[in-house]
């Protein structure tokens, strides 16, 4: 008998885009390679616009003043305002000077300065593995990140799994669910009265840390509302958390399906930075982010109304053969400074040089730890099947060196 015909990969026809599950974002690359080729610019069952080359992408995220970022005002028709702290939703002027404030935690200097303590807590972590079958995101991926962002606000370490329960809860929200939309809010209700203990305290005596930082600072004479600093806290939560673990399972999925590179990395560790940008290029912890315009637009030669929700194609932009050459390789060292996984302008990932950070040193410490590091062969691996790109767990097989 004639072997079957392979699948057809879906384009323009499909109603809805493709997700990471269930073969781990292979569909999804084939359907935005054809999206890019013959659709750019289109517009889904939904009525929302998606975009998917690399230079359009890159032109709106570059012009706030067309394309807000204010999805939850816009598309409410204004009844509700984000709080100051959803940085991501903000549009200048407010943007500018609510991140001039915040980024005074995430200067370079004191980035820089995290990494003794960040290269004992993954040590600490790494002791804690027992066997020579464990999963890379259950032991270090996800209590590493969530520990270090406890540690900046100023709450308890212990209270980790806290974070990591929540954070797991607000990543598998799916926004077409009623009932997975209501546990996030129910979700996002329980951070904010935790949250609210601490920063009580902190009006009432000063601390050395992020909530204490935006207990006492102001914008334009006025002090940041409770709401305000519940909802930074639950962003760098959640974002600083899946940004890091989804780049250090990136990146052993990627050293696993090249073992020539593994090698070279172990004897040359100043490879690593490369290899983490690669792997932000090739697999970006995000698939896409959102933008509405505030008047009528042309993009790519296609009208899209004001008030509309725009896909920008984060995963798309970085595999488009227009800005990179053999994008579906993975070349350390190659010329990564288009690269969007961090986002473009004005709301580029503030905490882009933490991730770097800690994605390098449980690189370092892992090559450290084990002569030998593998996926697990006999596992099959689940993948987040929202807007993330990676996998929930990573089993690995690995000898001691």
């Amino acid at each position: 008998m004639p072997d079957a015909p392979p699948p057809r990969v879906p384009g323009p026809e499909v109603g809805k885009a493709p997700t990471v599950e269930p073969d781990g974002g292979a569909t999804l690359l084939a359907w935005l390679r054809r999206m890019r080729d013959e659709q750019p610019v289109w517009r889904d069952e939904a009525g929302n616009t998606h975009v998917f080359r690399h230079q359009e992408v890159q032109r709106i995220l570059s012009d706030p003043a067309t394309f807000s970022s204010d999805t939850v005002g816009r598309l409410s028709g204004g009844e509700r305002q984000a709080p100051r702290g959803t940085l991501l939703l903000l549009d200048p002027p407010l943007h500018s000077k609510m991140r001039r404030l915040v980024s005074r935690a995430f200067t370079t200097g004191l980035i820089a300065g995290l990494e003794p303590w960040i290269t004992e807590l993954t040590t600490e972590l790494l002791d804690a593995v027992d066997s020579d079958h464990f999963d890379l995101v259950d032991a270090v991926a996800n209590p590493l990140p969530v520990t270090v962002i406890a540690g900046m606000l100023g709450v308890p370490l212990s209270d980790r799994s806290l974070f990591q329960g929540w954070a797991d809860q607000l990543l598998s929200t799916d926004p077409d669910d009623p009932q997975s939309v209501q546990r996030m809010e129910e979700t996002a209700v329980r951070i904010s009265g935790y949250l609210q203990e601490f920063i009580t305290a902190r009006r009432e005596r000063s601390h050395d840390d992020l909530l204490g930082t935006l207990v006492q600072a102001g914008i334009d004479g006025e002090r940041l509302t409770d709401e305000d600093i519940v909802s930074f806290a639950t962003l760098l939560l959640l974002a600083g958390h899946i940004t890091t673990s989804v780049l250090v399972g990136n990146t052993v999925l990627c050293l696993d399906r090249h073992p020539e590179l593994l090698r070279t990395v172990r004897e040359d560790r100043s490879l690593i930075p490369a290899l983490i940008e690669e792997t932000l290029r090739l697999r970006p912890p995000f698939t896409r982010i959102e933008r509405v315009p505030v008047r009528e637009v042309e993009i790519g030669g296609v009208t899209v109304a004001p008030d509309t929700l725009v896909h920008l194609w984060l995963l798309s932009a970085n595999h488009d053969e227009r800005a990179f050459e053999d994008p579906a390789a993975f070349v350390p060292g190659r010329s990564n400074a288009r690269q969007a996984a961090f986002g473009h302008g004005i709301h580029y990932c503030i905490g882009a040089p933490l991730a770097r950070l800690e994605g390098r040193i449980v690189i370092d410490l892992l090559l450290d730890r084990f002569s030998d590091i593998r996926v697990d062969p006999g596992a099959r691996l689940s993948y987040h099947g929202t807007n993330v790109y990676g996998a929930r767990h990573l089993p690995l097989a690995v000898k001691r060196a």
